[in-house]
């Protein structure tokens, strides 16, 4: 199995998550990939997916992941049936970190209690 193949789903998220100024080789037996993902956010789950595949410290891939924009953690865009402590969870697995994420949208959210789908929220980091 070559080292593409076996990281195939790590090149398939990054396509997903529509990284910019990607590459990926193969050299000596290393698959090496780079590129910049929008936040921080797509980033680790570039990195979770790359640990999933190949441990904690795979030493057959080297991967240069840049972010574009570090002032914020990640935007989600509000699903049916979401609160904000369900997207706290989501994002830093804790839902009392709602707050944060409400403090960070008070400019669109008067009450942690009413969002709605299709608004798009900043996601601050954590």
């Amino acid at each position: 199995m070559t080292m593409k193949a076996k990281y195939q789903a790590v090149l398939d998220l990054g396509k997903e998550l529509n990284v910019q100024n990607g590459d990926v080789r193969e050299e000596n037996g290393q698959l090496k990939v780079w590129g910049t993902t929008k936040t921080q956010y797509e980033k680790d789950l570039i990195w979770d997916k790359i640990k999933e595949i190949g441990g904690e410290n795979p030493n057959d891939i080297m991967a240069d992941i840049k972010v574009s924009d570090t002032r914020i953690y990640h935007r989600h865009v509000v699903k049916r049936g979401e609160t904000l402590g369900k997207i706290a969870k989501q994002y830093y697995g804790d839902v009392m970190k709602y707050k944060d994420i409400f403090a960070a949208n008070s400019d669109i959210l008067k009450n942690p209690d009413l969002i709605y789908p299709d608004q798009e929220l900043i996601i601050p980091n954590p």
